[in-house]
């Protein structure tokens, strides 16, 4: 067998970057279609379903696209004029000419990537595009998402400023994944909106408000248990954020209904055959995505999104004959998204394949191998 470099697979924490975590996510994508008004019911269950099991592919190809990773978030208070007015320009291009592009870029652009995929969204319900129209909705989900977490609306994003490194994946991602069950909330009915681009940076003003409740739970949290990392101190935060953090998650959902009712009212409210969908999935399955780089000359990355825990995957290498290659995982995963590192060194430049097996599943991805 070759050398994997990362022996262990490695769970991405997307600390900084990945709003709400997968849970989260796929939370707020998941009760957006509640709110979903009757002449629309012709999206369910198919479609939504869809929407809401893509709600993380967003962040998944962060690790492939560079280009990705500034839609996430937005430094808002790195702007003088947002911290003298309580807001910024909506136009990107006045943004840019105001600051340059290398400033707005590095602050973050998730107001300006959710309208441009509301846009496409619209293109796409015109068009009658239903498998494209739902992984649109599912990226729209997913930055909407974003725009309602306050650590992604601020400079402080991790507490790196206030003393308080960590509290982004703390509060996020593990604090959201012990009390999931007990954010539950009712379905808002979804509402046209006159002025998208408003309404986008308008919501996200509003839960830049709650950057300090954030970060004072956090506080209060560490102070009560001694220090972070405890059920003492996950006990304290909830009790403390609880009330905001729910209601963030409620208007992210209905946010999201807003939105895609809108583009579907803009686009003539076309209508979907029933299971229009090509290839509707499995939840539980686990998935293989693209590998990464690819081409690849020295090591490439296979992510893998698993749904469940205990799940055994086997990962295997053919090369472009069918023969053989290696086997790179042969071992339990638990639920999350995975990546394993692996050694092209060695082999022969070509076109090789990547095949995941987990019970009755099967998924290959190509890549190439160069000198």
């Amino acid at each position: 067998m070759k050398k994997i470099l990362f022996p262990v697979i490695l769970s991405l924490l997307c600390l900084m970057l990945s709003s709400w975590g997968s849970k989260g996510h796929k939370k707020i994508s998941q009760n957006f279609s509640a709110c979903l008004p009757a002449q629309m019911s012709f999206l369910k269950p198919v479609w939504t379903n869809f929407v809401m099991n893509h709600a993380s592919d967003a962040d998944y190809r962060k690790d492939q696209d560079p280009d990705e990773a500034p839609r996430h978030y937005i430094d808002i208070d790195n702007y003088p004029e947002f911290n003298l007015t309580g807001m910024i320009s909506q136009k990107y291009d006045s943004v840019v000419v105001q600051h340059g592009l290398a400033f707005v870029i590095d602050q973050g652009t998730l107001p300006w990537a959710t309208k441009i995929t509301f846009d496409s969204l619209k293109s796409c319900f015109q068009r009658s595009d239903w498998n494209r129209s739902a992984l649109f909705a599912a990226d729209l989900g997913h930055y909407v998402g974003d725009g309602h977490m306050p650590l992604h609306i601020t400079k402080n994003y991790n507490g790196q400023m206030s003393g308080q490194t960590g509290v982004h994946s703390r509060y996020e991602t593990t604090l959201v994944s012990r009390y999931e069950t007990q954010i539950v909330y009712p379905a808002d009915s979804a509402k046209y909106i006159e002025n998208v681009d408003a309404y986008i940076f308008n919501y996200m003003y509003n839960d830049y408000k709650y950057v300090d409740s954030v970060l004072l739970a956090d506080t209060y949290a560490t102070t009560t248990a001694g220090g972070t990392g405890t059920d003492a101190y996950y006990q304290a935060l909830w009790a403390k954020s609880r009330g905001f953090t729910i209601l963030m998650m409620q208007t992210g959902s209905a946010s999201l209904a807003d939105l895609v009712y809108t583009a579907w009212v803009q686009a003539g409210k076309p209508r979907m055959y029933p299971n229009a969908i090509e290839e509707p999935e499995n939840p539980d399955q686990p998935r293989l995505l693209q590998p990464f780089p690819n081409p690849a000359s020295q090591t490439i990355c296979f992510p893998v999104i698993v749904k469940t825990n205990a799940e055994l995957i086997t990962m295997l290498i053919y090369d472009n004959n069918g023969k053989l290659t290696d086997t790179v995982a042969n071992q339990v995963m638990t639920e999350g998204y995975h990546k394993i590192s692996w050694d092209v060194k060695g082999l022969a430049p070509g076109i090789y394949f990547c095949k995941l097996q987990s019970g009755n599943l099967s998924a290959t991805q190509r890549f190439v191998v160069i000198p």
